[in-house]
């Protein structure tokens, strides 16, 4: 089994239901569930002329390999509907594999760490909340730092 850091997002339909069942799918067919953030509204990332999103940090012990897993992933956002038709676009679920333990790798399906992770205050923040102590492999820092250090001016609050 391997500890893996998800990120879920949701800003079209009713995204507490889109976030809940996105995690759902995923502890049924990838590994057991052993954390997940509160949700955060956040502002868009990319275009920003589309409503916020809710995002939230999920932490699995997954028993299937890293490609799998996307492969998994990416077939539950097409099983709840998402349509990929803009890039950073309006989507009813996104799912985002940020950290696979400590692997290192990049193909054509998948880099992990995930590329833009310490760029992002809307996924270090939910994060941080669940592995504030986690290393990133690449950087050496923990969560809570590279929190401390991201210079995203994006919104993320605590969603109630």
């Amino acid at each position: 089994m391997n500890l893996v850091y998800l990120l879920t997002g949701s800003n079209l339909g009713n995204r507490v239901e889109n976030l809940n069942k996105a995690t759902e799918l995923i502890t049924l067919r990838a590994g057991n569930l052993v954390a997940c953030s509160k949700f955060y509204q956040t502002s868009p990332w990319g275009p920003l002329e589309q409503p916020d999103f809710l995002n939230q940090a999920v932490a699995v012990d997954a028993f299937l390999e890293p490609q799998q897993l996307m492969e998994l992933l990416l077939g539950i956002e097409e099983e709840m509907g998402r349509i990929r038709s803009e890039k950073y676009g309006p989507r009813n679920i996104d799912i985002d594999i940020l950290f696979y333990g400590n692997k290192v790798m990049k193909t054509s399906l998948l880099q992990l760490p995930h590329p833009e992770v310490h760029n992002r205050r809307f996924a270090l923040t939910p994060l941080a909340e669940i592995a504030p102590a986690f290393i990133d492999p690449v950087s050496g820092k923990s969560i809570s730092k590279l929190l401390s250090d991201c210079q995203d001016p994006g919104t993320v609050l605590q969603f109630n």
